[in-house]
């Protein structure tokens, strides 16, 4: 196996880890982190797979913009799931 499969295979664990992480944290904000760090995680999969088009768009709209969306509306409410 070649250097970029390795690091591919590492990346896609990590994609399973945090999106696991996401459902399982009780606390939105750190939930959303973890889905802004999956977010970012799957636009570095798309660049190893050479679609730059679909990694920017996922690094903008998913990691960024609904991240900051995300966070703006969890300040308006409460943190703690009940």
């Amino acid at each position: 196996m070649d250097l970029l499969t390795i690091i591919h295979i590492v990346i896609l664990l990590f994609l399973i880890i945090s999106a696991l992480a996401a459902l399982i944290i009780k606390d939105l904000l750190d939930a959303v982190i973890v889905f802004g760090v999956y977010s970012f995680s799957m636009a570095i999969t798309y660049l190893i797979l050479r679609s730059a088009d679909v990694a920017m768009t996922e690094a903008a709209v998913g990691a960024a913009a609904t991240t900051l969306l995300f966070i703006a509306t969890i300040s308006k409410t409460t943190r703690k799931e009940e």
